[in-house]
């Protein structure tokens, strides 16, 4: 059974007994008497089970009975002398023990050793009829004891107790013979059982020495009790001490996510696992392994003795049922305790398994989705392992994955700075299958499988779809500022300008969203989060003051083709204006003052097949995918349907006026308003699609709208050629001028 630690103990003795002088047996013994030799070390290696050489010194270890002659204290001294060279031979591969105490003891009647429960210390007693040694117990074998039988023969003799922090065991060494103290099942004795009690009449224990693991030797004056306390990192923990701490950590997890969200208080959770992981390296176990925890949190002790050929270790956890995980299976290298071994000699590992089924202290800033919110952490005590030869092979069973997802295994790795750590694939090899997923790792830690969105686009692809993106933008920005400049000096020689001005805008809009864009990246590598920020609100202002002003032309062209008569409006550029710009306004602000998270570095995880890598491109933008849905995709929806709606009004007003010659000014005229109304953009929708569909409708997308301000640009000089040719060459219903009452040029 595995005993409580004694690493730390010193040999300061916090109480002791003063003995009753008229009731000590054998006190007529001269306590200035050199003690008798210590046993030998071989008695007491590898939890006593070697038996001390029988040599000359046998005849120290022997009992001194009263009636033998005793030797003079020089020849004694003398023997002790040229014997101790002999005390370590044979024993060279015996480890050092952790502590030990030793004493004489005038054993004056046929006696015993009992081990006992005690307080959260060592207590050595010693009585006439026992020698009593005390430990903390295991809760269920408190209201048990273990009897041992000594030697008949009377005399004095020399006695130690040595504890092995290694191998957890507490030894007893009593002239010749040794014993693993709770070793024997068959010494056991259940308290009220035993046949009769008896009276115990204390005696002194005398040359007693005490040494610690620093090997610092204290000698200790003649009593019949000795009290050693642990350090406070070596106090016995138990059972009931691991589950009040899985208890704490499973209420601060499950608490409402209003109360634990935030870097804060993922760090004060993470720190309380580390807590519980210290517990779990020195909880007293029944047997080799053990589980603990019943509801969000599961550990698992695994304790494994060392071999001369290590073998591989095999753990499978319970299956699951109503999760996207089913379970888990860990297979450990034999190579990892190999290691261990030779950097420390050990005589046990212990392995720490935490299954976690809450992702709460282990989100990062990417808001990274784990596959079943499983977290697996894997750990041997005190050890720190990495660069393993042969792969931790850490296997998920879960149901199959959704085509457009691929699983990639991570590690956790924690931020040094204070903030909240990340997922990183490092050292990790990801092999997927349909219902399971196998993760290869060279080092330790937490692990789990990150569900990366697949859109089944090579990165190369990816790489040509973000040039045609920046070169796009780049052209359309400067054909936006050319195009509002000419558009200016022409309204001031035409008498109709709300529709050149209401072009003005939207170009100013797409400049904006462009010029935004390009530098949103760049933003969000600065060191500077509140630039951050304020770059994201601005990209989102522009986007949407980029929709506004679509809408608005559609809404321009259902005045220009539906409405027969124009209503004159006061101030109705000036009212645009306040929509188009001031809608979008009003939107982002209360988004940012709901919560000013909303708005920051927003890294989009791509997943790339060549090596397995794992890379974010990370931009400035709104944090919260909710938001992005509701607010972006809905108003844009909005505004798509509308001006779906004014196009076809235009192509039926198209078709009713059709005259034969002019079609390639209709088409461009279409062409045109389907570029103002901000048509192609409806493309995003193909983007939850997959396949090569998808691949080409993103490619499509990338091209119209990079180039949104360059194709207005060439379409509005198309059509100023156009209008001045020749008047034979046009027509009355020249596509410039759609409306029906023609007072009123569409492009001003």
């Amino acid at each position: 059974r595995a005993q409580p630690g004694w690493a730390g103990l010193d040999c300061k003795v916090l109480r002791r007994a003063v003995p009753n002088r008229a009731r000590l047996q054998g006190a007529q013994q001269n306590p200035a008497e050199p003690s008798l030799a210590e046993p030998s070390r071989a008695a007491r290696c590898r939890g006593g089970a070697a038996r001390p050489a029988r040599s000359g010194a046998q005849a120290l270890l022997s009992p001194q009975r009263p009636n033998q002659s005793r030797e003079l204290p020089g020849m004694k001294v003398l023997l002790l002398l040229l014997l101790s060279p002999l005390q370590g031979m044979g024993a060279s591969d015996c480890r050092q023990e952790d502590f030990h105490f030793c004493g004489d003891r005038n054993q004056t009647q046929n006696s015993s050793v009992i081990y006992e429960h005690g307080p959260a210390h060592i207590s050595i007693e010693n009585t006439a009829q026992a020698l009593i040694i005390r430990r903390p117990f295991l809760p269920n074998r408190r209201n048990s004891y273990y009897r041992y039988s000594l030697p008949p023969a009377l005399g004095r003799y020399r006695f130690c107790i040595y504890w092995f922090k290694a191998n957890r065991t507490l030894t007893l060494v009593y002239g010749k013979q040794s014993f693993l103290l709770g070793g024997d099942p068959s010494s056991i004795i259940t308290r009220g059982k035993e046949s009769q009690k008896t009276e115990r009449t204390r005696a002194s224990i005398f040359s007693v020495s005490c040494i610690s693991k620093d090997g610092k030797n204290t000698s200790l004056v003649s009593h019949s009790e000795y009290f050693f306390k642990a350090s406070p990192e070596n106090v016995p923990v138990w059972e009931q001490d691991v589950e009040e701490q899985l208890t704490t950590l499973d209420s601060l997890i499950t608490r409402p996510p209003a109360l634990a969200t935030g870097a804060v208080e993922q760090q004060m959770l993470r720190h309380k696992l580390g807590e519980l992981e210290k517990t779990l390296a020195k909880v007293e176990l029944e047997g080799q392994n053990q589980t603990f925890g019943k509801a969000t949190v599961h550990a698992t002790v695994l304790r494994v003795q060392p071999t001369r050929a290590p073998r591989n270790l095999a753990f499978a956890s319970q299956r699951e049922e109503g999760g996207e995980v089913h379970g888990f299976a860990v297979d450990l290298p034999g190579s990892l305790f190999m290691t261990v071994e030779e950097s420390e000699e050990v005589m046990e590992h212990r392995v720490l398994l935490m299954d976690i089924n809450s992702q709460t202290m282990f989100q990062d800033e990417n808001s990274s989705h784990i596959l079943g919110d499983k977290v697996v952490g894997i750990s041997l005590v005190d050890t720190v392992v990495t660069n393993l030869s042969d792969p931790v092979v850490l296997t998920f069973f879960h149901d199959q994955l959704p085509r457009n997802v691929s699983p990639l295994c991570v590690f956790w790795q924690e931020n040094t700075t204070g903030s909240s750590g990340s997922w990183d694939s490092y050292g990790c090899t990801t092999v997927a299958a349909i219902s399971r997923t196998d993760c290869r790792c060279n080092h330790l830690t937490y692990f789990a499988v990150l569900m990366v969105s697949s859109p089944e686009i090579t990165y190369i692809h990816r790489d040509y779809l973000s040039i045609i993106t920046y070169i796009g933008c780049l052209i359309s920005a400067l054909a936006a500022i050319c195009t509002i400049f000419f558009l200016y000096f022409r309204s001031k020689q035409r008498d109709q300008i709300t529709s050149m001005h209401i072009h003005m805008n939207l170009l100013g809009a797409i400049f904006l969203l462009d010029v935004t864009f390009l530098i949103s990246e760049h933003l969000a590598s600065s060191s500077s989060e509140a630039v951050c920020r304020a770059g994201g609100l601005l990209l989102h202002f522009s986007l949407l003051s980029c929709l506004t002003w679509m809408g608005i032309e559609g809404y321009n062209l259902y005045r220009l083709v539906i409405e027969v008569f124009n209503a004159y409006h006061d101030h109705f550029l000036l009212k645009l204006c306040l929509v188009g710009w001031g809608l979008p306004f009003c939107c982002v602000m209360l988004i940012f003052l709901a919560s000013w998270t909303n708005y920051g570095p927003f890294s989009i995880p791509v997943y790339e097949s060549v090596g397995g890598k794992s890379t974010n491109a990370t931009i400035c933008w709104i944090t919260s995918p909710l938001i992005h849905n509701v607010v972006n995709l809905g108003f844009f929806s909005l505004v798509f349907l509308f001006n779906s709606v004014m196009l076809g009004a235009m192509v039926r007003e198209i078709l009713r006026q059709n005259k034969k010659g002019h079609k390639l000014k209709h088409v461009l005229a279409l062409f045109g308003l389907s570029i103002l109304l901000g048509i192609p953009w409806a493309l995003v929708f193909f983007s939850f699609t997959s396949g090569v569909f998808r691949l080409v409708s993103l490619y499509i997308f990338t091209i119209i709208n990079s180039l949104q301000g360059f194709l207005i640009f060439l379409w509005y000089w198309t059509m100023v050629l156009q209008a001045r040719k020749p008047p034979d060459l046009q027509s009355s219903s020249d596509s410039v001028k759609l409306q029906p009452n023609g007072s009123q040029s569409h492009l001003g």
